[in-house]
This record gives C-alpha cells, sequence and structure tokens, in this order.
C-alpha cells in the first residue's frame, strides 16, 4: 500500500489534529503518500484531496478541531453517495483509508469497508460512548473543560446561595455529565440512561440546604429528557410551591473548543500511528482504540452494532459522594 488518505468526520474532538499528524508522519515513515480529505464525507464523495507531508502537519498538535474540516453528510448514507466516494478515492490511486471519528463516522466506515475498500477507524468523540476503546480523543480535554466550568460556577453560586444546573454535552451518553458530577463534587448529576424525576431533584437541592451548603449543582447531559432548559422551566413554574429559584448555565461547544490535553495529544498519537500499522499489516475494516492502556483493534461490525454502555457504579458513587 503506498497512497492512503485521511478524514476527520462528525463533531470535532480536541486531538483530532494530534490524530492526524501521527497518521501523516507513521505513513512517511512508511514509505507512503498521505492525503487529507477536505470537509468530511462529503470531501470525500466531492473528490476533494490535498496532499500532505511531514512539514504539513507540523505546529498542529497542540491546536483544537480538526485542519481538514468537518460536515454532515446525509448523502453519504445513501448507496449512490457510497459509490461516488469509492469512484473518488479510485480515482485518486487511493489504496487505504483512514477515518477519525465516532459512531456516526465509523458507520460510514463500515460501508465503504463492505463494499471492499481498505479501511481503518481511529475513536475520536467527546462522548465517549464509542463500542472497543476505553477512552475516545478528546474526552480528556472536553471533561476538564466542563469541570473548569463548575468549579468557577460554584463560586458565584456559593456567593449568592443559589442552585446551579450545568448543561454538558452528551446526546445519547452522559458519561461526561456523570465523571464532571463526580469531579465537580456535584449534589446531583441528570443522566439520558437514567429516568429523572424534577421532584426528587428538587427533593435533593432542598437537603443541600438544610445540610447547611452554601451552593447546589446538578449537572445535566444534553441528552437527558429532562435537560437544563426543560428542569428551569420546571423549577420556575413551581417555584412557590418549591421554595426556591434556580440558574442555568449551558457550557455547550466550549467543551469542543479547546487545545487538547497532554492525554489526549498521546492517545491520539498512538491511535493515529496505530491506524496506520493496521493498514500496513492488512488488517482492514477494524477501529483502533485503547482498551486497559494498549492498542488494540474491535471490528467495525462490532463497532457499529453496539453503544457502549454506561458504568453505573460511577453513577452510585457519585450519589454517596453528593
Amino acid at each position: 500500500m503506498k497512497r492512503i488518505a485521511v478524514l476527520t468526520s462528525g463533531g470535532d474532538a480536541p486531538g483530532m489534529n494530534a490524530a492526524i499528524r501521527a497518521v501523516v508522519r507513521t505513513g512517511v515513515a512508511n514509505g507512503m503518500e498521505v492525503y487529507g480529505v477536505k470537509g468530511g464525507y462529503e470531501g470525500l464523495i466531492n473528490g476533494i484531496f490535498t496532499p500532505l507531508g511531514t512539514r504539513d502537519v507540523g505546529g498542529i498538535l497542540q491546536r483544537g478541531g480538526t485542519i481538514l474540516g468537518s460536515a454532515r453528510c446525509p448523502e453519504f448514507k445513501t448507496e449512490a453517495g457510497q459509490m461516488k466516494a469509492l469512484r473518488s478515492l479510485n480515482g485518486e490511486g487511493i489504496e487505504g483509508l483512514i477515518v477519525i471519528g465516532g459512531n456516526g463516522s465509523q458507520t460510514g466506515n463500515y460501508a465503504l469497508h463492505k463494499l471492499g475498500f481498505p479501511v481503518a477507524g481511529i475513536a475520536s468523540t467527546i462522548d465517549n460512548d464509542l463500542w472497543g476503546s476505553d477512552t475516545t480523543i478528546g474526552v480528556d480535554t472536553a471533561l476538564n473543560i466542563a469541570l473548569e466550568s463548575i468549579d468557577r460556577l460554584k463560586i458565584t453560586a456559593s456567593s449568592h446561595q443559589r442552585a446551579f444546573l450545568i448543561e454538558v454535552m452528551g446526546r445519547n451518553c452522559g458519561y461526561l455529565a456523570l465523571m464532571a458530577a463526580i469531579a465537580g463534587g456535584a449534589e446531583h448529576v441528570v443522566l439520558p440512561e437514567v429516568k429523572a424525576d424534577p421532584e426528587k431533584i428538587a427533593e435533593v437541592l432542598s437537603a443541600a440546604y438544610e445540610k447547611g451548603k452554601s451552593h447546589a449543582i446538578v449537572v445535566v447531559a444534553e441528552g437527558a429528557k429532562y435537560n437544563a432548559t426543560a428542569l428551569q422551566a420546571y423549577f420556575t413554574e413551581h417555584q412557590e410551591r418549591l421554595g426556591f429559584d434556580i440558574r442555568m448555565t449551558i457550557i455547550g461547544h466550549v467543551q469542543r473548543g479547546g487545545n487538547p490535553s497532554a492525554v489526549d495529544r498521546i492517545l491520539a498519537s498512538r491511535l493515529g500511528a496505530g491506524a496506520v500499522q493496521q493498514l500496513v499489516a492488512g488488517n482492514y475494516g477494524v477501529l483502533v482504540g485503547e482498551v486497559k492502556g494498549d492498542i488494540v483493534t474491535t471490528p467495525l461490525e462490532e463497532v457499529v452494532n453496539h453503544l457502549k454502555p454506561l458504568d453505573m457504579n460511577l453513577l452510585q458513587l457519585a450519589e454517596i459522594l453528593d
């Protein structure tokens, strides 16, 4: 294999650039030409390739986001779109593709694999819900950004003796919310995986004041049925009965925009190099991830048909430590 391409897809994650850098430099070290695909699967369909050498990826290790760009591409979900992408790859003489991204991205990667094209995936999503990797690129950075926000909000919450709803990212997975709640000393956490009851949350907040706490923090995953907006509306409607008001902060995309932490830079570098090595070895159709500290591969078929479950032991820990 002499010519490979790399693309980033789905939501950006801090550390994607470090993974691109590792793919390029490991590829070059193995005598390959490496091309970047601009704009994710949309760029793949439209044949937007750019050659990448070792100097082209210099200075990007510490940068958040992705120099290749990313975009949603409904067309790629169709057979016609996938065939266009395949023709683009073959027309450019690309012999292997590496996709950096989460569930949706690896589903697209698997579609190309089923068409017979050599691919490998790199586990990258701040939600940390991807099967085949204990931790994915971007998680550590996003968690630390969320934690810094919680620490700051606790200060103002204590000053005014208020309760705060703090919403973090997590569309279908509450990993970020749960870990941020534990690390941030929150009184309660609301997750997509667990049914929430606003009245129970109100009881938790009231109990915090009865214990003499000067603040109360509830961390909420954006994908929960009762997200921060819904909970604030409920508490506002019932404010007279409940006896307190509540403030809301949605951290949002700030979590995805930070410069990658050392943990994410190292993880991305290891996974990027590992993906190239899988293509060199002829091991196609796999996701490269980290399990128990080791770089491992998992068949893409298994990855796209499973969702990594949340560790409920951590939820029990959060409830004990509130």
